[in-house]
């Protein structure tokens, strides 16, 4: 693990060589692209079920009629 003087040091070369308005830009594009694949993760899931409980609806109603024929 780097000691506290490297990281400091290691910190002010990427500001020097970034600029600060350029790091606040990326930490929030990648704060947004984050939040962006969750919402996404949550969408699809959210999806999954609505889809699997369709499935569980039809096999009920199917099975029901199957049962009324018999």
């Amino acid at each position: 693990m780097p000691s506290l003087p490297k990281l400091l040091i290691f910190v002010a070369v990427i500001v020097l060589l970034f600029g600060t308005k350029k790091l606040r830009s990326l930490g929030s594009d990648l704060g947004a692209s984050i939040k962006g694949f969750k919402k996404a993760m949550n969408d699809d899931d959210d999806k999954k079920e609505t889809d699997d409980s369709q499935k569980v609806e039809h096999l009920d109603s199917s099975a029901n009629n199957h049962a009324d024929k018999e």
